[in-house]
């Protein structure tokens, strides 16, 4: 979060008196414990275990189980020896993660159909219940049937990750933060508010997803358990209760489970579909027992960047070329990284608190903007060498173009701006952003939060903040203050706020969600026109020409500090001049021909100019 106090004068006080406001940008972890994944080389592997009698496979042509073609299907997904077999016949599962929450709409077809054409036959797509929940009790937005309806169009299987945690460097792990209304709440267990809120969601999710199973007719062949449990491992009977609320609302597929390799037992389920895993360096997946299916179910092609730390890069095709020679199933995570655009980028904690950078380009097998990469090509050569058919012929590169720098001319203080703002709220004590009384009930779940009180004589303030506080005195900024308490994942303001001691009270707490809606309100502005450099939080105003044919393109944005850009309403997300990312991608797709309204929200000191370039630098 950004906290900032300002003091501002005010006549009521002998001495004299101010306004403090607490300005938040919450930094949500991605779970309360750590996601239980490891650099260079681990993976997470599936042993499945079934009865000891081994039927044989008739056949280890893969090439025509196609959703496309296959039409007769009796039997699904199941493990025989040391193979999966799909309708009797042998079946290599080469998965590849695609976020569709992490890339426009318009970009899904050709994200998968780079997926088809690099060899891949499986499609493993997370559903992050946060990015579809509105309010509590409230109708939920399910995973797009479209995602999961056009993979199977293009010709793809899908093993299905509904959560209800999925971690994947989101906030929260994709758990909504209305579920922190309730102090007592256990979230992750079979605690009876969690288990009603997963219930609802359920609910809602699931009948969706039950047309879409192999034995329907669609292409979803597996359905995961939650994700990792075995590392928070909080409720032994949590699993449990996941997997029968999949199964008594209709999912027929195998299920499978994800856990580190020291953590099976504890994540894994009982069941005649159940899978037991264990995650480890390749070689355990290599060498491990073949009396069984082994599916490498995470292998890192990459890895997610953090704020303040190098950009990481890995090799992958000797590895992936050892699992296809030895016939092992293995899901390339990621295949497509994409972007955390607006809010969503999460935190981990691995000894310490670090948040996820705005790129999700993960070093995967295609860019953060969908282009094509060496270990893409290294791969499809790999996967064309066993191919009984011609691989797709790849889409087209997705050309990049750059646009004409971009001077912000106007500005707005952040102050001004609090007018166009929705009705703050009024408490005699702080609130916490989930428990902020706004949008019907379900809190803020994503952006900044000011808080602004009196008080009348200076000090020592003391303030718990989770997770970035900024503060100023009279509207002027006085310092930046970091909290990393992440046990409770509640943002804002979580304690009272004293000064010498002394808790301050009546509080006007402003939501800054920065939806569409309010940059629409920001056309009526005053805005000024930009002279000097400005010091303190402000909204900078500029336009973007794109021409006749607008194109994906990046933006950098050198001595400029720390902040987020909008892009007609659009936010693409976070940028920190700590690095490593020095660059934001812009989807040409949100670019309108012509003039485009581009405006910076700018926490600490502005820049002067806004670069594009054709290229990331990540």
């Amino acid at each position: 979060m950004s906290l900032l106090l300002y003091f501002s004068p005010h006549s009521c006080c002998l001495a004299w008196k101010g306004i403090v406001g607490i300005f938040f940008l919450p930094i949500i972890l991605s779970g309360f414990a750590s996601c239980p994944k490891h650099k260079d080389g681990k993976v997470t592997c599936f042993l499945l275990l079934e009865k000891e009698i081994c039927l044989p496979c008739t056949g280890s042509n893969w090439s025509y189980l196609n959703p496309l073609t296959l039409k007769k299907r009796s039997e699904g997904l199941v493990g025989r020896c040391a193979h999966f077999t799909l309708e009797g016949h042998k079946f290599l599962i080469f998965g590849g993660s695609i976020h569709y929450f992490r890339m426009p709409r318009e970009y899904w077809r050709d994200r998968l159909l780079k997926l088809k054409a690099c060899g891949f036959n499986t499609l493993t797509p997370w559903g992050s219940w946060n990015m579809h929940s509105g309010l509590e009790g409230s109708d939920f937005v399910y995973l797009p049937r479209a995602f999961v309806l056009l993979a199977a169009k293009i010709g793809l299987w899908v093993i299905l990750r509904p959560g209800p945690y999925i971690c994947a460097e989101v906030d929260l792990g994709g758990l909504p933060s209305w579920l922190l209304q309730d102090p007592n709440m256990k979230l992750r267990t079979t605690d009876k508010g969690f288990v009603e809120a997963v219930d609802k969601y359920f609910d809602h999710l699931i009948p969706r997803v039950i047309p879409l199973q192999y034995h329907r007719g669609g292409p979803v062949i597996a359905v995961q358990v939650e994700n990792e449990y075995g590392s928070f491992n909080k409720d032994k009977d949590y699993m449990s209760y996941v997997k029968e609320a999949l199964l008594k609302r209709g999912i027929v597929e195998l299920l499978l489970t994800s856990d580190n390799e020291k953590e099976i037992e504890q994540g894994s389920v009982e069941g005649g579909t159940n899978l037991e895993l264990f995650q480890g360096r390749t070689q355990r997946c290599l060498t491990a027992n073949r009396n069984k299916p082994i599916l490498v179910m995470e292998y890192w092609t990459g890895w997610f960047d953090s704020w303040g730390r190098k950009h990481h890069v890995k090799k992958v095709e000797q590895t992936v070329s050892e699992l296809i020679n030895r016939e092992i199933s293995f899901n390339a995570y990621m295949f497509h990284g994409g972007t955390n655009f607006g809010f969503i980028n999460g935190a981990v904690y691995f000894g310490m608190h670090r948040g996820v950078v705005t790129s999700y380009d993960y070093d995967a097998v295609l860019t953060e903007a969908g282009d094509y990469t060496e270990k893409y090509f290294k791969l499809r050569e790999l996967f064309a060498s066993i191919s009984e058919k011609p691989l797709p012929l790849s889409p087209q590169h997705t050309l990049k173009t750059v646009y004409p720098s971009v001077r912000p001319s106007h500005f707005l203080p952040l102050w001004e701006v609090l007018q166009y703002l929705n009705e703050p709220v009024k408490s005699h004590i702080p609130v916490n952003m989930e428990n902020l009384p706004i949008n019907n009930g379900s809190g803020q779940s994503f952006g900044f939060v000011l808080y602004e009180t009196s008080i009348c004589s200076g000090g020592r303030l003391h303030a718990e903040v989770h997770d970035i506080g900024q503060v100023a005195i009279n509207r002027y900024p006085k310092g930046v203050n970091f909290s990393w308490k992440i046990q409770d994942e509640r943002k804002g303001l979580i304690g009272p706020v004293k000064i010498n001691n002394v808790s301050l009270e009546g509080f006007t707490i402003y939501s800054l969600e920065m939806k569409m809606s309010f940059f629409q309100r920001l056309r009526s502005a005053n805005w000024r026109p930009v002279s000097v450099r400005y010091l303190g939080p402000a909204f900078y105003l500029g336009t973007l020409k794109a021409g006749s044919f607008p194109r994906d393109t990046f933006l950098r944005l050198p001595g400029w500090v720390s902040g987020f850009v909008f892009i007609n309403g659009h936010n693409l997300g976070r940028y920190w001049n700590i690095g490593p990312q020095e660059t934001l991608y812009l989807p040409g797709v949100w670019l309108h021909p012509g003039d485009n309204e581009i405006i910076l929200f700018e926490k600490i000191s502005s820049g002067s100019h806004i670069y594009s370039t054709g290229l990331p630098k990540l």
